[in-house]
């Protein structure tokens, strides 16, 4: 009998280490013999990664409005649902996506302050019903956010990494509302932790969760 698929998705503030711990969950998944499959927001398809340049890494983006950038993403979205996404769930496998559409909802909802009803719409219409099975949310403080950025980019900055510590604590206090909001499907845990440490407790998370005893 063929294994459900699991959508699980990271999310949090820029420098929280998503990345590093979708890597070692991976990994932990693997050696449970799932097959797990590894994407990201904005991107993930061919579509997507050029859309990925144009939010974040194009020089000629610095004047983009938050309307067109909510558009951005979601159109990216739409694409990795569709081509990426479904195809994995319906092959049983475990999907882990570096941001969903949780981030709009913050990013663009909260911090860029746009409306909740247009946000929530167009979120809708990109990825349809879908909903990820599990949320995790890499818990840092803004100042910290901050701090681990100038140390990763060295001064190289693009266009999320480029904002202010306001922005970024808007950022994190949207992540804490959407998990008190919604506990049945977010779990906060604590980025200040060391990495192997994080790791152990993020799959525990999922393993009692998603996995035979």
């Amino acid at each position: 009998m063929k294994e459900k698929g699991i959508f699980i998705t990271f999310e949090g503030c820029e420098g929280c280490g998503k990345t590093t711990q979708i890597g070692l969950l991976a990994e932990y998944l693997q050696r449970a013999s799932r097959s797990v499959v590894v994407t990201r927001e904005p991107g993930g398809t061919a579509i997507g990664e050029m859309v990925r340049h144009l939010l974040i890494e194009s020089s000629g983006a610095d004047n983009m409005f938050p309307e067109t950038e909510l558009l951005l993403f979601a159109a990216s979205r739409a694409q990795l649902v569709r081509e990426v996404i479904f195809p994995s769930l319906k092959e049983g496998k475990v999907i882990l996506c570096d941001r969903f559409l949780d981030s709009t909802t913050v990013y663009q909802g909260v911090a860029r302050r746009l409306a909740s009803e247009p946000v929530r719409a167009i979120n809708t219409f990109a990825v349809g019903e879908l909903m990820p099975d599990l949320t995790i949310v890499i818990d840092i403080s803004a100042d910290e956010s901050l701090l681990r950025v100038q140390r990763r980019t060295k001064g190289k900055y693009d266009r999320m990494e480029k904002e202010s510590i306001d922005f970024y604590r808007k950022v994190r206090e949207g992540y804490l509302c959407l998990a008190q909001q919604c506990p049945e499907r977010f779990v906060l845990v604590d980025g200040s932790l060391e990495i192997k440490k994080l790791s152990r407790q993020i799959w525990e998370i999922v393993s009692a969760r998603f996995l035979p005893k």
